[in-house]
């Protein structure tokens, strides 16, 4: 392969995948960078613009991302968290969230709470960030308001580092949601 061939393919690479972790390009620059990429991506004659076919191509896709996700610093880990926006939060109320999580968010009916639930989110998030220092995260696509919220009550009683590692194991579960909902049938 050529360097200019390499350079086009690294760069479709992240235009399509490089959303999978939110407002985090970097995780896919870096799978790309360092050539561990499922061997279907590097099949002779496929395009990396080319749809993922199946859910096994796109859990090998999430593995090979979550396997760079998981080599990086936790300074890394922590800014990808950060990147995160507040489950029914300003960023969501304002209309301002990626569409890959505007569409989750909708999905679990985040986008049609009460006032009540509202005050709810509101206030849940704002515990959980002055407890643990960062957003609440979870994998909602799937889930309900209540199950979100029992969540929220449940994980206030761990501890700093099991809520960072439980927001990477979400983070992992998001991106491969992310990467299923791409697949063409």
């Amino acid at each position: 392969m050529t360097e200019a061939t390499s350079l086009t393919d690294r760069a479709a690479f992240i235009t399509q995948y490089g959303g999978i972790y939110e407002h985090s390009a970097w995780i896919a620059e870096r799978a790309f960078d360092e050539g561990h990429l499922p061997a279907f991506l590097i099949e002779p004659g496929r395009s990396h613009l080319k749809e993922l076919r199946s859910a096994e191509e796109a859990s090998a896709l999430a593995a090979t991302l979550a396997i760079t996700l998981s080599k990086s610093s936790d300074t890394e880990k922590l800014a990808l968290i950060l990147a995160h926006p507040d489950l029914v939060g300003n960023a969501a109320l304002a209309g301002k969230l990626t569409d890959e999580s505007n569409a989750e968010q909708s999905s679990a009916g985040l986008d049609k709470c009460t006032a009540d639930e509202l005050a709810r989110f509101q206030s849940a998030n704002a515990e959980y960030k002055e407890r643990f220092g960062f957003p609440f995260i979870m994998a909602v696509r799937g889930a309900d308001r209540q199950s979100i919220l029992s969540a929220f009550e449940k994980r206030l009683t761990n501890d700093k580092q099991v809520e960072f590692d439980t927001a990477m194991v979400e983070i992992n579960k998001i991106a491969l949601l992310r990467l299923e909902a791409l697949i063409k049938s």
